[in-house]
């Protein structure tokens, strides 16, 4: 972050199983399902959650079917609520399908490789963590990801799906200094709380810190005047969909960069890659790692706009927020000269036809091995290009 003086930046995450994520899993798990039996359906899922009900609708067409029903409850069993201590059931609650049709007058511009729907799609990375993204929200993330681990394993057996996590840190001239304050929430069963009734004892609090916080946060980034909340409300026993209803795509800046960047389009989950608000946005991530990668810049915003119907995009820039070693309207460029930035290059480029969509749906679809636009293979290309190398490389060699 190039800024001076001292500043403070905070990011959130959830666990999959709170109400919002739950939505997002089910709708990318539909998503997964038809591309893995029809590559080339069109999917634009929403899924609605509240207390006992799961609604899953939107506009999807393919030549396959999905059971939609068993499909939603196993994602449910999965994510772990198994049981009516947690207030939500996968074998009981209600599973209604409202799914129709693609629009055709929408369908006539995607069917011929243009855009299927207007917008803008922002990608980001930084130098200051391995993964090239902003500290808070990996800290964050990862918080929340051992909060489902313990959980899972049985370590901390009192804990429930439904999760929170939030770190704030706290920059020098734009570098992690130290974490001022970092937020666990767990839900949790009602034999952790002290006698009142209203509160988790200290014993379960101390718990959660060694289990959760002290394997993933760096000691030497904690202070005496960091601040550590474990369920600052006391108690967090009703959770998940009995305590808030949830809907696909509520937690975008969970999704993308914490805030440090801003967010384009709509959001990602239980659309296909068609739709530009999700591919585009793994490509301009894909671009700005790369850009960070080859040593660039330090840090990395790229913007594209694309209109509905039409295949190339008609905005495009690259700011290096006054870290990069060559002009950003040079490297504006070379990016458009060496990405096929239109959606069916996009999917090419990225392998978009595979089920990998459902892994996505929690824990941030940025900032994790295991996806084509978390790769830097096409780091040297564009390291050779702004030392003025021939323009005759594309990133499809580089894969």
């Amino acid at each position: 972050m190039n800024f001076k003086g001292k500043r403070y930046v905070s990011s959130e995450s959830v666990t999959e199983g709170h109400p919002d994520k739950v939505c997002d899993q089910i709708s990318d798990a539909v998503l997964d399902e038809i591309m893995r039996k029809d590559p080339a359906g069109r999917v634009a899922c929403e899924t609605f959650i509240t207390r006992g009900m799961v609604v899953v609708g939107g506009e999807i067409t393919t030549k396959t079917y999905v059971d939609i029903d068993t499909l939603a409850r196993q994602v449910i069993k999965d994510i772990g609520y198994t049981h009516a201590k947690y207030g939500f059931n996968y074998e009981t609650c209600a599973v209604i399908n409202v799914i129709g049709r693609q629009s055709p007058d929408i369908a006539q511009g995607v069917d011929t490789g243009g855009a299927g729907d207007q917008g803008l799609m922002v990608g980001y990375a930084s130098d200051e963590t391995p993964e090239l993204m902003p500290l808070p929200l990996q800290l964050a993330q990862r918080l929340s990801m051992r909060l489902a681990e313990v959980r899972k394993k049985g370590i901390l057996p009192y804990l429930g799906p439904d999760g929170k996590t939030q770190v704030t840190v706290e920059y020098h001239d734009g570098k992690p200094a130290r974490i001022e304050t970092i937020v666990v929430s767990s839900q949790h069963t009602e034999d952790i709380l002290d006698k009142s009734g209203h509160q988790i004892t200290e014993k379960s609090r101390r718990e959660i810190i060694d289990a959760v916080i002290t394997p993933i946060v760096d000691r030497k980034m904690i202070d005496k005047n960091t601040k550590i909340y474990i369920n600052p409300t006391g108690k967090f026993v009703v959770g998940g969909p009995q305590s808030d209803t949830g809907v696909t795509g509520r937690k975008i800046i969970v999704d993308t960069y914490g805030g440090v960047a801003p967010h384009g389009g709509g959001a990602f989950s239980g659309k296909d890659s068609t739709k530009v608000d999700r591919s585009a946005a793994y490509m301009a991530r894909y671009i700005a790692k790369n850009i960070v990668a080859a040593k660039l810049a330090q840090e990395c915003t790229v913007q594209l706009a694309y209109a509905i119907g039409v295949a190339e995009p008609v905005g495009l820039y690259v700011d290096t927020h006054g870290t990069g070693v060559i002009a950003d309207e040079k490297l504006s460029k070379i990016v458009r000269s060496s990405f096929d930035l239109t959606p069916r290059g996009i999917i090419k480029t990225l392998k978009l036809r595979l089920p990998i969509f459902r892994k996505t749906a929690s824990y941030g679809h940025f900032g994790r091995p295991g996806f084509e636009w978390e790769k830097t293979n096409a780091a040297e290309m564009l390291k050779k290009k702004a030392a003025g190398a021939p323009k005759s490389e594309c990133a499809c060699c580089c894969s």
